[in-house]
């Protein structure tokens, strides 16, 4: 079978009139042939005309070439071998609520992974979609998770109030040799024989209209909505004795707990002192369970 017909590209009328209103929940569909990020091109066009891009808007790429993460990190794929989108969301919740965003997110990940591609994702705190290695082979710093995919928001304030730019890439084809890291891996690796990228997109689109739907409707309280249960079910993070490299300097070594009310980690370090933190690089070191 040739890499084209493995990996076909995506249908830019198929997926309108599949996520368009009112068959689907989005206000635009945007599908580009390539581009370096979506993140980056939604976050420059959202500056430049707010207008143009109400809430439920959707930039798709059929190849990123220059996927952003957190921390600046950057990555490469082979072309159509993930998805790769970037939403616009206009919260109407107030924005100490908006450390939820990229955990409800990754909720809704989960649950189109789990439904359509049938693996067992599960979320690493704060914005990472993974699977547990089936071998059980382990990597310093990540254990047996392996990571599928992550979620990367980004604020833009506007005259007509806040969007957040929620950027999601899924791997999806990659053969092993073509994954960059041994913390890395793809729905083909994981075990899915034969991914549809427009069927996933269809369905990351479905589940995240009814998570942060919810979200929403209760003004950001995720534990009102039920949510901060359900994050916290699928969150690995959770119940593992992690470290928490900080932003600029420092580190907490203990037990992930739980999470805070804003979508912060609690680690309880070993003279009992709990810390509560909301940005960090997250190593699992041992699990607790």
């Amino acid at each position: 079978m040739s890499e084209q017909t493995e990996r076909p590209p995506l249908r830019a009328a198929v997926l309108r009139d599949l996520l368009l209103a009112p068959a689907g929940p989005l206000a635009r569909v945007e599908v580009v042939d390539r581009t370096g990020s979506t993140n980056t091109d939604l976050v420059a066009a959202v500056r430049a005309d707010p207008d143009a891009w109400p809430d439920g808007s959707l930039l798709v790429a059929d190849h990123q070439e220059q996927g952003r993460g957190r921390a600046g990190r950057t990555w490469e794929t082979p072309a159509r071998a993930a998805l790769t989108a970037s939403f616009a969301l206009r919260p109407t919740a107030p924005p100490e609520s908006y450390g939820w965003i990229p955990l409800v997110a990754g909720l809704g990940a989960v649950h189109a992974l789990r439904a359509t591609a049938g693996v067992a994702a599960v979320l690493k705190w704060p914005n990472d979609v993974m699977v547990r290695a089936s071998d059980g082979s382990q990597v310093p710093g990540w254990g047996d998770l392996r990571k599928l995919g992550g979620v990367l928001t980004e604020l833009v304030r506007t005259p007509a109030g806040d969007v957040v730019v929620v950027g999601l890439g899924i791997n999806v084809s990659q053969r092993p040799d073509e994954l960059v890291t041994p913390s890395a891996t793809s729905l083909v690796a994981a075990g899915c024989a034969r991914p549809d990228r427009e069927l996933l997109l269809v369905a990351l689109v479905s589940s995240l209209a009814e998570v942060l739907g919810r979200w929403r409707a209760h003004g950001g309280d995720a534990a009102a909505a039920g949510l901060a249960d359900e994050v916290v079910s699928v969150c690995a993070t959770v119940g593992d004795r992690v470290r928490v490299e900080l932003p600029g300097a420092g580190e907490v070594v203990g037990l992930a707990s739980g999470l805070d009310r804003d979508g912060g980690l609690v680690v309880v370090d070993d003279r009992g002192d709990e810390h509560h933190v909301l940005a960090g690089d997250v190593r699992h070191i041992r699990a607790a369970r």
